[in-house]
């Protein structure tokens, strides 16, 4: 075959550098944003951040023009990541939608900051060791009890391998990791030491005053734990011999304990949201307005900009076009966060008024259809960024959902029903919980047609324990 020469014509899409910014600016969360302004503030001496800290972000353009050029992306969208509540470890019910609850007040935009613990456990445990009157080497051995303790202040590792995990010089027996072990126990909080959630209650037990509730807690919890978790009270009474009373008290008094002594001691992880845009009740109408805290104010420095314009061809002719287009980029990917946060608003004012159970079907394509924009870009638009709303602070995509179809041809919201449920199994009788089947006859007289399976995967999603788990005596 002889080489030759062809000629092709194609068309492809090419992403200008401002473009590829645009694109990247609009999927970044309000700490990544500011993380990455950062980088920009210092690779461009022509960038610099507003002094004047009272300035107001600009004002939104009402052309959708304006918010057009970031539609100009890959169709594939990062999905919210879910969340869900810890269940406690008796099986009570969990909480829902993990989000801030209370009030917001139109005229106080402050949100309380989470307090990290500032002593550890391991701290508390030492300093309460240098209080006893311990020979050396039995001081030394608790010691090493305390460094071997999880955050929740459990000995997960037998005395047998912590022995070996100690010098062989120090011909360490675990009898003697024993009686170090009896020691750390003593201290407080009380619990701290235990190999087992079992062990832990029980020594929360022995700590109280004895009495014969105490006595038969402390019988159930060395013996029969596993079926006081699995709420066979009928089995508990005849195993005891005792009678609904007493295993009433029984009960309370163990719910009352900490199954996690040395949570209390561990730094929390504090998590920070600054939410993107907050929503107002102005003249009967949901106003939603950028958040002050989260725009940040850029500018060109003056200083060089009239540098530049006295020197033309200079080297810093192109950051100064790199400064313009950040600017604009900036204060383009907050006019379409509020132009999409808006209309969730509009489509969600029942939500705003009533609650929950009063959320509508919603899916991307129906805000990108009227807002002209992109799914894609709908989809990086709500994707960890943050609303303030008198009901709490909400991902954008919290008010997106599937649907449930209705007798009367319509459509619930998957939210909705999950409120129902909740509102449901919060009224119900302790002794008689309602079945799966029972909270999908009781929908389905409401005009809500939803199947036994759907109403256990959504129990489950807001950590509410099956019906057998929620009786109570």
């Amino acid at each position: 075959m002889k080489p030759s020469l062809q000629l092709k014509l194609s068309q492809h899409l090419a992403l200008t550098p401002q473009l590829q910014q645009s694109i990247r600016l609009l999927q970044l969360s309000t700490i990544e944003l500011e993380q990455e302004l950062e980088k920009y503030l210092q690779d461009n001496p022509l960038l610099e951040r507003e002094e004047d800290e009272y300035a107001t972000p600009p004002l939104p353009s009402n052309t959708p023009e304006s918010t057009r050029d970031a539609e100009r992306s890959e169709s594939e969208a990062p999905e919210p990541q879910p969340s869900a509540d810890e269940e406690s470890w008796l099986g009570e019910e969990g909480g829902s939608y993990a989000s801030a609850s209370g009030s917001f007040d139109d005229d106080d935009n402050d949100f309380q900051d989470v307090q990290a613990a500032t002593t550890s456990l391991r701290e508390h445990l030492s300093w309460q060791l240098g209080l006893m009157n311990l020979p050396d080497r039995d001081r030394t051995l608790v010691q090493c009890l305390i460094d071997a303790l999880d955050d929740d202040g459990y000995l997960s590792q037998s005395l047998e391998e912590l022995a070996e995990s100690l010098p062989p010089e120090l011909e360490i027996e675990p009898e003697e990791l024993q009686i170090a072990l009896k020691h750390l126990q003593c201290f407080d909080p009380t619990g701290v030491g235990a190999r087992n959630a079992q062990e832990c209650l029980a020594l929360q037990l022995q700590a109280l005053p004895a009495d014969e509730t105490r006595i038969l807690a402390l019988k159930i919890v060395r013996e029969h734990l596993d079926l006081l978790a699995g709420r066979d009270f009928v089995k508990i009474k005849k195993l005891l011999g005792s009678d609904d009373d007493a295993l009433r008290g029984a009960q309370t008094l163990i719910r009352s304990l900490n199954p996690r002594p040395g949570a209390q001691y561990a730094a929390l992880d504090a998590r920070y949201i600054t939410p993107d845009v907050v929503v107002r009740k102005i003249r009967g109408q949901w106003t939603v307005s950028i958040n002050s805290d989260a725009y940040p104010r850029l500018r060109i420095n003056s200083l060089y900009a009239q540098i530049l314009s006295r020197q033309r061809g200079s080297g810093l002719s192109g950051q100064l076009q790199e400064a313009r287009w950040l600017i604009k980029n900036v204060q383009q990917r907050f006019e379409t966060i509020l132009r999409v946060a808006q209309s969730i608003v509009d489509r969600q004012r029942q939500f705003f008024d009533h609650g929950e159970v009063a959320m509508r079907p919603l899916v991307l394509r129906e805000i990108a259809d009227i807002l002209g924009l992109h799914e894609s870009t709908v989809s990086r638009v709500t994707t960890q960024k943050y609303m303030a709303t008198p009901r709490g602070i909400f991902e954008l995509k919290y008010f997106f959902g599937s649907h449930v179809a209705t007798e009367a041809g319509g459509a619930c919201s998957a939210t909705a029903i999950r409120a129902l449920i909740k509102q449901l199994v919060g009224a119900e009788d302790p002794k008689k919980p309602l079945s799966d089947s029972q909270i999908s006859e009781v929908l389905g007289q409401q005009g809500i047609v939803v199947a036994r399976r759907t109403i256990a995967k959504y129990r489950e999603a807001l950590n509410i324990p099956p019906v057998k788990l929620r009786k109570t005596l």
